[in-house]
């Protein structure tokens, strides 16, 4: 569901044209934003009420952007896109792992970074993982049972025992989507357009690194991958 007033976001970078530039796209498309230059002054409001998005630099003066998005998912699952000057493999892979939802590498059309917002908020705040056009329409079950695990998802729960295990946004709708395809071997493309959206620019990469954190938190799940197509949910 869409807030009642414009979607808040936090916008960091220390290029003071460019953090101006797109907070003037940003304002133009309808989003409340709040601009910050350093990381130190994004330490301070962590505890304040949180945005509904961030939009993160990696090169800050002081804390890089990898260590401010540790310190945010810490306490918090809301999107995050980083951007970053360093068009490499490697940031990406490091961010997506973190837990980042998206990467845009400078330079880039200011136009281009708010399409990347608005489908980003949808996708998080305006409709569920399952909802129609996303895995098919399926309707929400109480309780599934993964193996060893269970998922709630009217609660956003996935536990072992009485033990809640925390995922993020991204982490449990990748497993809803699994649990709602137990048996199937599900292409990359077909991951993506369901948990990503249909309008996601990134790479295919981002599915593996995502099931990547899936199996670490929750090892015993039977997630199979097939190779040079995707994965495959086999609860016994």
């Amino acid at each position: 569901m869409s807030p009642e007033t414009p979607y808040l976001i936090y916008l960091v970078d220390d290029e003071v044209t460019l953090l101006e530039l797109l907070k003037s796209y940003l304002e133009k498309a309808g989003f409340r934003v709040r601009t910050f230059q350093t990381g130190e002054e994004v330490l301070h409001v962590l505890d304040e009420a949180e945005p509904h998005l961030w939009i993160l630099d990696i090169m800050l003066p002081d804390i890089d952007g990898y260590e401010l998005l540790r310190q945010i998912r810490n306490k918090s699952e809301v999107p995050i896109i980083f951007i970053s000057a360093r068009d490499q493999d490697m940031d990406k892979i490091i961010g997506l792992e973190l837990g980042s939802d998206d990467y845009l590498a400078k330079p880039f059309l200011p136009r281009e970074l708010v399409i990347r917002a608005q489908k980003l908020l949808q996708r998080t705040y305006e409709r569920g993982p399952l909802a129609p056009g996303a895995a098919g329409g399926l309707q929400f079950q109480d309780w599934i049972p993964l193996g060893p695990y269970r998922l709630s998802e009217k609660g956003r729960l996935v536990k072992e025992g009485e033990r809640t295990i925390e995922l993020t946004t991204k982490e449990f709708d990748l497993i809803c989507y699994l649990a709602h395809n137990q048996g199937q071997a599900l292409h990359r493309e077909q991951i993506l357009s369901a948990i990503w959206g249909e309008d996601y620019f990134g790479s295919d990469r981002a599915v593996d690194d995502l099931v990547k954190r899936i199996r670490k938190k929750l090892p015993k799940l039977p997630l199979e991958t097939v190779y040079g197509f995707g994965y495959r949910l086999m609860v016994p």
